[in-house]
């Protein structure tokens, strides 16, 4: 059975967890640490929206102090329109709920199944598609039902490890969950998708390379989060270094937001940014149309806010070799894989299936 724990009995906690408990937890300390007034800012208290804020310190550092449009401030921002319930965006847009054969364990596509470890997260970004998830639901009792089903289909050859976010958990809980993976012989990557190296760059130290790497396991493959190049600094690429110096593959998945990274000149400011420091655009995804996000759409209707994803995508194409472009996809219900968008001489964007 995979234990719960936190901390390592009588172990001082590492630099990194200290980090975490020090996060920026209210508006009022967001405003003081940017030197913004909050009437500059639309803000709503963030336990009306159910969704707390949450945003670590060395990440609040590469915001733009007394700039209310900051991009990396837009993405932490608790404000009035999450309140606004727009037709079109639902609680569950993915469909999850009906992709979880066991408590814990979201399967969606063939050859690859996720494990939610855990519902926390270093930072909490306001277009969560699972801002709404009931991790409650998920949290369970021991792992030997998720692992079961991951024995017992042989098609699984890669397992996700995301959430929240995997990496808030400590060195111990997921070296543990590791091994079990590392047992089912037909399971060759595992794959961690976390935010915690961008925001918390100290989290990347010997203990999570010694887990990640153990002899005999899977595949590592690490998948970050960053949406715009000013979220990339030295201490981001330090980590990354680690992280590549051990053998192990990173990649990036963006969402295309408004107000964000919505420009030409943004995008490839990322994916310069993201190649210097070692890691490799992969997808850029579309909004998941989650219920108090809209206001990080291009736009409400859908194949307009797609047409401008696709005009910015041929854009980039024009100006980047074609291992900097990220693919741009969409996630919908019920399909094998991720989508990718695509544009038609003869009409409106259009999705194709794609199974990789």
């Amino acid at each position: 059975m995979i234990s719960r724990s936190l901390d390592a009995p009588n172990a001082p906690p590492p630099a990194w967890r200290q980090e975490l408990r020090e996060a920026i937890r209210s508006v009022d300390a967001l405003c003081e640490a940017l030197a913004l007034e909050p009437d500059q800012l639309d803000i709503v208290d963030p336990r009306i929206t159910g969704f707390p804020l949450r945003v670590p310190r060395s990440f609040v550092a590469r915001m733009r102090p007394g700039d209310p449009r900051d991009p990396l401030l837009r993405q932490v921002l608790p404000v009035a329109r999450e309140l606004d319930h727009v037709e079109g965006y639902a609680r569950d847009p993915l469909g999850e709920a009906e992709a979880s054969p066991v408590p814990g364990l979201l399967h969606k596509y063939r050859g690859r199944a996720l494990l939610v470890a855990t519902g926390a997260c270093a930072v909490h970004c306001r277009y969560c598609f699972r801002r709404h998830f009931p991790y409650a639901a998920h949290r369970p009792a021991n792992w030997e039902p998720a692992l079961e089903h991951i024995a017992a289909d042989q098609s699984l050859r890669e397992i996700i490890l995301s959430g929240g976010d995997p990496l808030v958990l400590d060195d111990d809980h997921l070296a543990e969950m590791a091994r079990a993976i590392a047992k089912v012989p037909h399971v060759r990557r595992l794959r961690v998708h976390t935010r915690v190296p961008v925001v918390i760059p100290s989290r990347v130290d010997d203990r999570l390379l010694d887990w990640l790497c153990a002899s005999g396991g899977p595949q590592p493959i690490v998948v970050l989060h960053i949406n715009h190049g000013n979220e990339i600094d030295r201490s981001v690429g330090n980590a990354v270094g680690r992280l590549r110096a051990r053998g192990i593959p990173v990649l990036n998945q963006a969402v295309l937001l408004s107000g964000v990274n919505d420009r030409l000149d943004v995008l490839l400011d990322l994916s310069e940014k993201l190649f210097e420091v070692g890691v490799l655009p992969y997808y850029l995804h579309v909004l998941d149309r989650t219920d108090g996000v809209a206001h990080f759409d291009l736009d409400p209707e859908s194949q307009i806010a797609d047409a401008r994803a696709l005009r910015l995508l041929e854009e980039l194409r024009s100006e980047l070799p074609g291992y900097l472009v990220p693919r741009l996809v969409r996630e919908i219900p019920g399909r094998p894989s991720k989508t990718p968008l695509v544009s038609s001489e003869a009409g409106p964007p259009i999705v194709i299936d794609d199974a990789s």
